[in-house]
């Protein structure tokens, strides 16, 4: 099967009944990575290409409580790295963003989102070729779902005044997010050398 093409469900693989184990502790600021977060504490799950460079992105804004890196939005349980790249699981890497909206808001993220990588690529991100490199944005409530709409919307817009193609980017109620494994949590502040293909389109989010 071709790896830019989503895969047959009765087709993936099976994975495991077992979670992979790690840790679930963030290794910038030692804070846990996993449910349960501190009271007020909302959670956003955002797919932009490989899960490194984009969980450092989100790591890094003012408010993020705490961030992760996994699998979502396919068919097998549990899978690995390897079955996910693979292109037989029909998981993106995606990054779980734990963040207090009382100091950044949901916009804040989705602007990000929009700004650090290119939606309009299909199952791709620049180099990265593959089913687990498309763009996604996996929401966690109505609110949520309006702010990615109108925001995609908006974004869209920018894009063609820019004589940019369209929006690739799926919008869905979030899935079961699976954790990917530990030396994939904060590869980039473990590996500060490490391999990072985000790469924008120079197009701003303008207000609606």
């Amino acid at each position: 099967m071709g790896k830019q093409q989503m895969p047959d469900p009765a087709a993936a693989l099976k994975g495991r009944d077992r979670a992979l184990e790690i840790t679930g502790k963030h290794f910038v600021n030692g804070v846990s990575i996993k449910a349960p977060f501190p009271a007020g504490i909302e959670l956003a799950y955002f797919g932009l290409g490989c899960f490194w460079g984009a969980e450092r992105r989100f790591w890094q804004q003012r408010g993020v409580y705490a961030t992760a890196v996994g699998y979502a939005g396919g068919y097998t349980p549990n899978p690995s790295y390897e079955e996910v790249c693979s292109g037989d699981t029909g998981h993106a890497e995606v990054v779980l963003v734990a963040f207090d909206p009382s100091v950044i808001s949901y916009d804040d993220l989705l602007r990000v989102f929009w700004e650090v990588h290119d939606p309009t690529q299909g199952m791709r991100q620049g180099n990265d070729l593959g089913t687990q490199y498309r763009s996604v944005i996996f929401t966690t409530s109505d609110r949520q779902i309006e702010r990615a709409q109108a925001t995609f919307a908006a974004f869209q817009k920018g894009l063609k005044e820019a004589g940019k193609g369209a929006i690739t980017t799926e919008i869905a109620p979030a899935p079961v997010f699976y954790y990917g494994e530990e030396y994939h949590q904060q590869y980039l502040a473990k590996n500060p050398a490490g391999y990072c293909g985000l790469a924008g389109t120079g197009v701003c989010l303008m207000p609606e």
